[in-house]
């Protein structure tokens, strides 16, 4: 586990208002399950397929189909509640959430209310070196997706898009512990981090596959620390929730952008009214969509196609026993393994792949010197051709031979930059393009003594200067390694012209 120093929530500061007000945020995040076929039928869940081309009888709510529940969805519910350290409840059940989209054909969505499926668990959200929140998790239920309108095709139409209507979503509910836009950022990314490494939602944002409802109120100084003592949600103010976020900075913007309307109404002396809302990007404001469902304006009753789902506490024990290294333990490994600092340990745990490729790098060598060159090199050279860890035209096997290179002082820390942006950008074994092109570093001290004698003899005022103030004696240095083009080990260089100038 990671050596955190757990430090309790502290409210953001809402500038320019009349009073101190503190933000009080809780988070709904839908996650889309990592699955080929959907929660209740067999159709695709390819994203970008044709519009209405991944669609069933079931999906299309034909008369007489039933559902027929997906085993390897609930199999990755379940993982997901085991990497978020929650309970699984051996029993849940599905229930009918009625109401009418028109991208949502059966008129009622399936989904958890009563028995969810994952029970409380947990998520520790680091804010900075050794500094982390821990945001509570209610539950996790299992439901079906809508579809999508579309309204931009015609003028005077919407179209309708199934294809994702009865895709399975994992409905991650949080508690109101995050207590500014950053935390909400921060809390997003780790979860999408701990499902990216479980392998049970891609996490891409963009397509709409992680998205989360914000939950936004503003109260008093102590107000909180009072919610916290009673559980009485009274304390906390009305909140209002913003729908569909699918973007770390548009939740940013949004719930600051949200508390500073709700403090204004306040403190003009009016109430805010509990609603749902959306949030435009473009004119950077949430507006009003609809007044606040509660679970009793949906109907909900149990499914009754769906028997209730009972698992085997050995089936649970299974997934526990294939769950992989998750990112808190990995990156504590890192620094206990391979002496890194929590700053490089926090880049190379981030992502599976580029974790990955650093122990690759890193195996049988300085994990140190690894890690300096996969961050500063490979991943910057990489982050400004756009391009991710997946890109890399660098194998690990190739940077690991360049600090092999190193390591044997055949090449210096200038040549293998050199080598390494020949590899990025040709290809090829580093120690055969060494032998190649004449790149190894001269070690031979009689050929290097031969070059100071040489750069000594032909500047003596130079030499007067640096045997009065040691400090000039690395122009030598310097002048020596343009000499050798760059190829004489600089420490042997470093000592012959101390020795030749009597430093």
């Amino acid at each position: 586990m990671l050596d955190l120093s757990y430090e309790a929530p502290k409210a953001k500061t809402i500038a320019g208002a009349k009073h101190d007000w503190e933000m009080v945020i809780g988070m709904e995040v839908h996650a889309q399950v990592s699955s080929k076929a959907k929660l209740f039928s067999g159709a695709s869940t390819q994203f970008g397929a044709e519009p209405n081309s991944n669609v069933s009888f079931v999906d299309a709510a034909m008369p007489g189909m039933l559902p027929v529940l997906n085993e390897f969805c609930i199999e990755q519910a379940v993982r997901t509640g085991l990497g978020l350290k929650a309970r699984i409840n051996l029993v849940s059940a599905f229930d009918r959430k009625n109401y009418f989209y028109p991208d949502l054909p059966q008129g009622y969505q399936i989904s958890q209310l009563y028995q969810p499926l994952v029970g409380e668990g947990e998520v520790l959200v680091e804010m900075g070196p050794g500094i982390a929140r821990r945001v509570r998790i209610e539950r996790i239920h299992v439901e079906q997706d809508a579809g999508k309108s579309i309204h931009d095709m015609d003028p005077t139409m919407s179209f309708v898009d199934l294809n994702r209507t009865g895709v399975a979503l994992m409905e991650i509910v949080s508690r109101p512990d995050i207590r500014s836009p950053e935390e909400a950022a921060a809390y997003v990314s780790k979860l999408r981090q701990i499902m990216l490494y479980l392998g049970t939602c891609d996490g891409n944002m963009q397509n709409g596959n992680l998205r989360a409802d914000v939950n936004v109120s503003v109260c008093r100084p102590g107000d909180y620390e009072r919610y916290m003592e009673t559980q009485d949600f009274s304390h906390l103010g009305t909140r209002c929730e913003i729908k569909n976020m699918n973007s770390l900075r548009f939740i940013q913007q949004a719930i600051e952008y949200e508390a500073r309307r709700q403090i204004q109404i306040l403190e003009s002396g009016g109430t805010v009214d509990q609603e749902t809302r959306l949030y435009d990007p473009d004119k950077g404001e949430t507006r009003s969509m609809r007044s606040k469902e509660e679970a009793h304006d949906y109907r909900y009753f149990p499914d009754p196609d769906l028997l209730p789902l009972e698992l085997e506490q050995s089936w649970v024990d299974d997934i526990a026993a294939s769950l992989p290294e998750l990112p808190d333990e990995k990156k504590a490994r890192f620094i206990a393994e391979y002496g890194l600092t929590d700053y490089d340990a926090s880049v190379l745990t981030a992502e599976v792949e580029a974790a990955a490729y650093f122990e690759e790098v890193a195996k049988g060598r300085d994990g140190k010197m690894a890690a300096n060159w996969v961050i500063n090199e490979l991943f910057g050279r990489l982050k400004k051709e756009d391009h991710d860890i997946t890109e890399s035209p660098v194998s690990p096997q190739q940077l690991g031979a360049i600090i092999d290179l190193i390591k044997k002082g055949d090449i210096s820390g200038k040549i293998a930059k050199e080598l390494f942006e020949i590899v990025y950008k040709e290809g090829g074994d580093p120690v055969e393009i060494v032998e190649q092109r004449g790149m190894k570093q001269v070690t031979d001290t009689g050929a290097i003594e031969a070059a100071v004698d040489e750069i000594i003899a032909a500047n003596p005022a130079q030499v007067e200067k640096a045997q009065s103030n040691p400090k000039l004696a690395g122009w030598f240095v310097g002048q020596v390694m343009k000499a050798t083009g760059g190829k004489a080990n600089p420490k042997a260089v470093n000592d012959i012209v101390k020795a030749k100038l009597g430093l």
